[in-house]
């Protein structure tokens, strides 16, 4: 089997008005890309045309969900059930899987943001129901945990 270096990116994170990250660039450089997906950044308008700048670049498209902390970016920890961190993973993964699917492709990938994915690591209730969510999304996605 041949092997690569699979060179990943966080993107899609503009919103509204603020443009965030040279995304037009950054795809030239990449073979995979895990886009915001509306929650710590991004929003739907970003969302689609970021699937399909990546589409157009051929790369792998993942998800990037987060807390729902658009002031924060998603970096501040939030206290939540486990049952609201898999909702919370269903919710976002649909999101852009819906832009995906609209421009003919799937998602590959689900690379957790910021203290949504901390919490992953101090909170093991939270972590396995956000797993729970990604399983009930699509029982073959890749999950980057790094």
């Amino acid at each position: 089997m041949p092997k690569y270096v699979d060179l990943n990116s966080d993107v899609g994170e503009s919103f509204g008005t603020y443009k965030l990250g040279l995304d037009e660039e950054v795809l030239k450089h990449v073979t995979s890309v895990n886009i915001a997906c509306g929650w710590h950044a991004g929003d739907p308008l970003i969302m689609e045309k970021t699937v399909k700048m990546a589409l157009g670049n051929k790369l792998g498209i993942g998800a990037h969900p987060g807390y729902p902390d658009l002031m924060g970016f998603g970096r501040r920890n939030m206290d939540i059930t486990p049952k609201e961190a898999r909702v919370y993973m269903l919710y976002q993964l649909g999101a852009l899987h819906a832009f995906a699917q609209a421009a003919g492709t799937k998602l590959q990938h689900v690379k957790l943001h910021g203290a949504f994915y901390n919490t992953t690591s101090v909170k093991p209730e939270l972590a396995e129901e956000i797993i729970n969510g990604i399983l009930d999304f699509d029982k073959n996605i890749i999950l980057i945990k790094i």
